[in-house]
């Protein structure tokens, strides 16, 4: 069975590679509110905007969850 540091560490890879989704996500995003906002669909560029802003505060949240477990 493996130790509390290994699923630690097993864990926060895991969490660590969902952050760099995360990431990925708020790009392209970020992309596409563009591409709305200069294309005169300014509802669609305001929802995508408030996606970002749940994405950056969740890959915050991801992000403490990490440095925790490290640190244990």
């Amino acid at each position: 069975m493996p130790s509390d540091s290994d699923s630690n560490i097993a864990t926060a890879d895991a969490l660590t590679l969902l952050l760099h989704n995360q990431h990925a996500l708020g790009a392209a995003i970020e992309e596409v509110t563009k591409w709305l906002a200069e294309n005169g669909v300014e509802t669609a560029a305001e929802n995508a905007v408030m996606a970002m802003e749940t994405l950056d505060t969740n890959a915050k949240a991801i992000k403490d969850a990490i440095l925790r477990l490290r640190q244990s």
